[in-house]
């Protein structure tokens, strides 16, 4: 992976979605096609887009077939310009789910998180009842679904994390409905002999949205930094994309459960400073590092996958160079320094 920075949207879209050696050789291997649900979030167009690049270059015919309720017709349209076929369907409208073509390949990324406090019902809706009505629908297909760390809660820091066999611990509604969306797959899972791998996203860059850009946002803006939750994880996207699709290659039942998330704990204070040399700025504080925080282990993962290509201080080079030459973001804050679970 080359060391220079994306420099233009484009760029960095070509970027995220460059597959691997072993994306490649993994989909080659996959007996038909590949349905993204919920393919119009932060990570599904990338995600969509390496998986159409990884079949085309292994001489696959397989489609990639995207879902999503398009609210925004330009994301629908841009990822049908790269080849991917598009269904507009509410997923929880169980006759439009029923609908669906049949595939045996499912990637499951639909969920609710931001705005998620004042609308529980449907949070839940989202993150709990939708994937029993996916795996009811889709029955013999293999399924990667992305879940969240924050079924942990709150560990010790610094620390490298929780693991995978850690009893779930979680904080707020969100994290209670993501590990009722685990235990539905679960359940399913065993009931229908269903391979699947459930990725724990702890969590997820690619210069426009992510904690390293909430970060360097604030000392850009000179905007103080809270140091309550003093330490996390990030992993560059691209990255992120490749191992998700090559999880499909790793389905199991009862689920095999992945944490996902980049090798190091990545103090808050540190990452600010290096991102104020590097931006020509001072940062500021508020406060100071709690005794806790929301950290995951990946070692799981890079066992089956190997580490992520772009190291962290790649990563938060690009991160400067991005937000200090005014690149486009996407607004979507991570939130990550909420310690109740209320997003």
């Amino acid at each position: 992976m080359p060391i220079t920075c994306p420099s233009t949207p484009e760029e960095l879209e070509a970027r995220l979605s460059e597959p691997t050696p072993e994306v490649i050789e993994a989909l080659g291997r996959l007996d038909g096609d590949l349905l993204l649900l919920g393919v119009a979030g932060k990570m599904g167009p990338s995600l969509a887009r390496m998986a159409k690049r990884a079949f085309q270059a292994a001489g696959s015919h397989c489609k990639v077939i995207g879902v999503s309720r398009f609210t925004n017709p330009v994301h629908r349209q841009a990822l049908e310009r790269d080849g991917i076929e598009t269904i507009s369907c509410d997923l929880l409208d169980e006759e439009a789910l029923a609908a669906l073509p049949d595939a045996p390949n499912v990637l499951f990324l639909a969920g609710m998180k931001f705005g998620s406090t004042g609308q529980e019902a449907l949070t839940w809706a989202m993150n709990t009842y939708l994937p029993a009505l996916v795996c009811r629908r889709y029955p013999k297909s293999r399924i990667v679904a992305f879940s969240t760390g924050n079924i942990y809660g709150l560990t010790p820091a610094p620390s490298r994390g929780s693991v995978e066999t850690d009893s779930p611990a979680p904080v707020g509604e969100y994290a209670m409905s993501c590990l009722g969306r685990e235990r539905m797959f679960e359940y399913f899972s065993r009931k229908l002999s269903q391979p699947q791998v459930l990725l724990r996203l702890n969590y997820a860059c690619d210069l426009r949205y992510g904690v390293l850009v909430d970060l360097a946002q604030r000392v850009w803006n000179n905007q103080p930094v809270d140091l309550a939750m003093g330490y996390f994880n990030t992993i560059w996207q691209g990255d992120a994309n490749a191992m998700t699709l090559r999880a499909l290659g790793h389905g199991a039942t009862p689920s095999l459960i992945l944490n996902l998330t980049g090798p190091e704990t990545l103090p808050v204070r540190s990452v600010c400073r290096k991102l104020g040399e590097l931006m020509n700025r001072e940062p500021q504080f508020n406060g100071s590092e709690s005794a806790s925080a929301l950290l995951s282990d990946a070692t799981r993962a890079f066992k089956l996958f190997g580490r992520p290509q772009v190291s962290s201080d790649t990563l938060i080079q690009w991160v400067a160079a991005w937000v200090s030459r005014g690149g486009p973001l996407l607004n979507k804050p991570t939130h990550f320094e909420a310690r109740d679970g209320k997003f």
